[in-house]
């Protein structure tokens, strides 16, 4: 490698900013902070709606309801 010319590698401290939550992380920067972490993200606690997922199905539902009308 060249030298000099490679941003400093680190241990740096990752914070969530919506819970507060903190960790250790590398990376060339001095600190990073993120929306969500794993600790409060829905996916992950388990507490994910599949509210999306139902509107698709009553949007169809709706649409063939229409349909049948005609």
């Amino acid at each position: 490698m060249k030298p000099k010319i490679h941003p400093k590698y680190q241990t740096v401290t990752v914070t969530c900013s919506t819970c507060g939550a903190t960790f250790e992380s590398g990376s060339v920067l001095k600190e990073i902070r993120v929306d969500t972490c794993s600790k409060c993200h829905p996916f992950y606690t388990g507490k994910q709606k599949f509210v999306q997922a139902a509107g698709r199905v009553e949007k169809f539902n709706k649409r063939l309801a229409q349909k049948e009308e005609k």
